[in-house]
This record gives C-alpha cells, sequence and structure tokens, in this order.
C-alpha cells in the first residue's frame, strides 16, 4: 500500500464494562508507512481501544474499516488475518525454545503430505531471512532465547509479525525495559519498517522518544478523543495540557523540608556475589534515590533489606533501634514498606478486587478482638478512602486488579502499604509505565509521605526524575556505593561517571 493512504479507520468505537464507560465514541484513523502515537494517561482507554483492535475484546458500537473496506474483528485470529501484529510489554515467547521455533511458534512449518511433520528447514531458513530483514546476525536463530538480551528478544517478536505479512504493527510501551543501545536499535527498526509501508501504533508514555519517532499523535482523555496533532509542529506541553484536562506547572513538584533526625540507616549490609558491605542512611525531610545502570545491586538491595532475598550479613536501624528482620513480615512489623518493581507479579493479586488488595499487608489490623474474623465491611469501607484519595479509576473496590491500567494498579499497591502505616517506604521504580499525570501524583504522595514524617528511599532508572525529586542520590556500580551526591551538585553526568565504575 502507498504511503499516507488509509490504512485503518475505526469510527465511533465504544465499549463498557458492567456501569464503567471506557470508550465513548472513539474515532482513529490510522495511515500506512507512519508511526501513530497513542497518548493519554492511565485509564484513558488506550489499551482498551487496542484490544478491540486485536479482537481480545469486542466492542459495543462503532464501526473498524480496513483498506476501506468494512470489517468484523470478534477474535485475535481475525486482526491477524487481515494484517495486524501486535508486541506486548510482556512478550509472548518461550525462553527455552530456539529463535527460529518461537519466530514461528503456533505457526509452524509443516511438511505435505499424509505425515505433516514440522519442516524445521524451511522454518529455520526463513527465520534468517526475517533476522537479515531486520539488521540481526542471522546466526541467532539457533540460539536459545533466554540467551539473547530484552533488546533483541523483542526484535524476535518483530520478526514473528514478518511472518504474517502484518501492514499494522501495535507497540505496547516497547522500550520500557531496554538499555540505551537497545533502544536506538528498536528506534532504527521502526524507520525501517514505515520505510516499506509499515504502519505502526505505538503507545508510550515517554514524551522525548514521542519526539524522535511519531509522525502523529492521537490523545485520549477518560474514554474521549480529545485531538490528532502532528508531532513534530507540536509541544511536549501541549500534549500533556490536553491529555491531563489541566497544565502541569512542574513536572517534579519537589518540596523541601527541614532536615531531621536520622530515620533509617543501613551498616555493612552484604549479600554474597551480588552486594558488598553497603552502608547509607536516610534523615526525616528528605527524599534519598538510587541511582545506577541495571544490574549495580540496587533492587537486590531493596530486597535484601526487606527479606524478600536472604542477606549474608549486615545491620538494619529504624528511628535508630535496630530490628531484626528475616522474613518479610518482620519488615513490615519493623515498619518498613517495600513497592516492588513489578506490580504485577509481585506487588498484586491480579485476580482478587481491590478491596481484598488493599487490605493484604495488614489483614491482622481488620480482625476481631475476640473473635479473629476478618471485618469485610471495615476492609472495603477502607479501601474506598483509599480509592478517593488517591483518585483510582474506575472507583469500584469490587473488581480485579487485573482489570486496571498500569497507574491505578500503581496506585493501589501504594494504598495497600500506606494501611501498614509504615514509617520506611522503599520505592523501586516507582513510576515506570505510568503517564506523566499519574507520575506527578506519585510525587506528590511522596512529598506528603515525608511531611508526615514518613523516610522514604527512591529507586529509579529515570535521571531527570532522580534529579528532580531527590535530596541526596546514592549511585551504585556492581554491587558497591560508587557516590552520594547532594542534589545541589548532581547532574546526569556526575551520576553515569559514579554508575560506569569512574
Amino acid at each position: 500500500m502507498e504511503d499516507g493512504k488509509q490504512l485503518l479507520v475505526m469510527k465511533g468505537i465504544k465499549k463498557s464494562f458492567s456501569n464503567n464507560h471506557v470508550l465513548k465514541g472513539i474515532d482513529l484513523e490510522i495511515k500506512a508507512g507512519e508511526v501513530h502515537v497513542l497518548l493519554g494517561e492511565n485509564g484513558a482507554g488506550k489499551s482498551t481501544l487496542i484490544k478491540i483492535l486485536t479482537g481480545a475484546y469486542e466492542k459495543d458500537g462503532g464501526e473498524i474499516y480496513w483498506e476501506n473496506q468494512l470489517v468484523s474483528i470478534n477474535s485475535p485470529v481475525d486482526s491477524m488475518k487481515i494484517g495486524i501484529a501486535t508486541i506486548y510489554q510482556e512478550l509472548n515467547v518461550i525462553p527455552q525454545l530456539k529463535v527460529y521455533e518461537n519466530i514461528f511458534l503456533g505457526r509452524e512449518l509443516k511438511n505435505k503430505g499424509k505425515l505433516s511433520f514440522l519442516n524445521r528447514k524451511s522454518m529455520h531458513e526463513k527465520a534468517k531471512e526475517y533476522l537479515r530483514m531486520l539488521g540481526q546476525d542471522p546466526s541467532i536463530a539457533d540460539k536459545e532465547l533466554s540467551e539473547l538480551g530484552m533488546g533483541q528478544q523483542q526484535l524476535v517478536e518483530i520478526a514473528k509479525a514478518l511472518t504474517l505479512d502484518a501492514k499494522l504493527l501495535i507497540m505496547d510501551e516497547p522500550t520500557s525495559s531496554l538499555s540505551g543501545a537497545e533502544v536506538e536499535q528498536l528506534y532504527d527498526t521502526v524507520e525501517n519498517l514505515t520505510k516499506k509501508g509499515m504502519a505502526i501504533v505505538f503507545i508510550s508514555h515517554r514524551l522525548e522518544e514521542i519526539k524522535r519517532i511519531g509522525d502523529r499523535v492521537t490523545i485520549l482523555r477518560d474514554g474521549y478523543k480529545i485531538e490528532t496533532l502532528p508531532v513534530k509542529t507540536t509541544s511536549s506541553d501541549q500534549w500533556i495540557e490536553l491529555m491531563v484536562g489541566r497544565s502541569l506547572d512542574e513536572k517534579y513538584p519537589k518540596k523541601n523540608f527541614p532536615l531531621g533526625k536520622e530515620g533509617f540507616r543501613v551498616e555493612n549490609l552484604t549479600v554474597k556475589g551480588t552486594l558488598h558491605p553497603i552502608n547509607f542512611h536516610v534523615n526525616h525531610g528528605e527524599i534519598v534515590g538510587f541511582s545506577g545502570l541495571v544490574g549495580a545491586g540496587r533492587t537486590e538491595l531493596a530486597r535484601a533489606i526487606f527479606a524478600a532475598d536472604p542477606k549474608d550479613g549486615g545491620k538494619i536501624f529504624v528511628e535508630g533501634k535496630e530490628v531484626s528482620i528475616r522474613t518479610p513480615r518482620d519488615a513490615i512489623n519493623a515498619g518498613i514498606a517495600f513497592i516492588t518493581e513489578d506490580r504485577k507479579s509481585e506487588g498484586l493479586l491480579l485476580d482478587q478486587p481491590l478491596d481484598f488488595n488493599i487490605a493484604l499487608a495488614n489483614m491482622k489490623g481488620f480482625q476481631g478482638k475476640k473473635s479473629k474474623l476478618i471485618n469485610l465491611q471495615q476492609i472495603r469501607n477502607v479501601a474506598n478512602s483509599y480509592i478517593q484519595e488517591l483518585q483510582v479509576r474506575p472507583n469500584n473496590v469490587e473488581l480485579n486488579a487485573r482489570k486496571l491500567s498500569g497507574g491505578n494498579q500503581q496506585k493501589v499497591v501504594i494504598a495497600k502499604w500506606l494501611e501498614t502505616k509504615a514509617k520506611v517506604f522503599i520505592f523501586d521504580e516507582p513510576t515506570r509505565g505510568i503517564d506523566v499525570g499519574a507520575k506527578v501524583e506519585v510525587y506528590r504522595l511522596m512529598n506528603q509521605l515525608v511531611e508526615n514524617g514518613a523516610t522514604v528511599i527512591m529507586i529509579s532508572s529515570d535521571l531527570p526524575e532522580i534529579l528532580g525529586m531527590c535530596d541526596r542520590i546514592i549511585v551504585m556500580h556492581e554491587g558497591k556505593i560508587t557516590a552520594t551526591l547532594d542534589r545541589t551538585e548532581a547532574t546526569q553526568e556526575t551520576i553515569m561517571k559514579a554508575a560506569t565504575g569512574g
């Protein structure tokens, strides 16, 4: 199809779940050869719209046109047949299989004849061909997928899309788990695919990358399409205002508080082969950030503090008193909350309702003193108050956590730990994969925690976030602390120098 021609048109798309109207008559037009960005706060309707397009959900109303023909997409098979492929944040691969086997997973080539055995030779050769098209060494076709980095695994997913002769590729937060070099490689791949006429729908919360690769951006808010704009002639400030319905005066709304006494200390904490003796402290009135490259040991440190993983040695002090932490329950009892980087597998029980998730870390607090029975009404009342306070959408405590967007899931995780009345909050990548508006809400909540007397630690790979929100920045490299920087002296350059061992 000629570049610039209409490939996909969605008209008046509606979708509701019970009384929750998620999509309210959305129109969307995608052209061949363009990168079309979908932008909106969590809960705006992006994921639901994509799931209708991929056949995971059926629309309640509206029409879909593909190459000027009215089509029905009632299943993922329908979507794939017309030429739509999707790459989700959680890759649909099997690490133990070889690369070429993953490329043809579910669509294996077979020999002709009565005994239709797998034609491994043909799959192997075609896989090499697709890898060459993506600028990859074809010899990786023989490797187990687990041997590849995340960036190359993502390219294997793109190769799968090529086997479908896809004309439209949907990419959901594709750079969220990639290194800098892998991100650049993905950008190059996207550019090459669009030059060949493929259309790409790109879902991202990273405004700088939208400027880098986007052609047009469609902004959704509260289930409505607000605007479709050319990327090159509009600004990220315009997008944000349209996305959230208000101006965000400060991207990083850091508040300064008087420095108080020590609230948390770690002495000589070690994990064999991972963490060398780690020493640091956090005072009341400050947010301390941990920066470093992937594998530097930041998450491992947080998990060792919380006893999610065992430590070999070291002491931990809360409010000046040494605490013994052998299990996560010990950590909770000591007043430590750990908001993990993986909210879906570690922060929430996705198939349980919101009220249960919010009560989970403090279930004893809802037991009767004599009967020891759980007071379900009290749980519901408490959960409703957090849902209102944190503006979780949809505001229905009976919904399963799985049905919420990433940003709203993160709010539920935070509510769970607020209910423990913790003294120390460790946030690990707290804004990964959530939109600009939700990020600001998380930052303001951190300010509020500090103002209310809690000690706050933030682990983040987002340097502007670390620089914008932290009073002190501790940098790690290969399991060691290589620098502790005051916010007045910290820059991206000084952090990266320490993060690379310089």
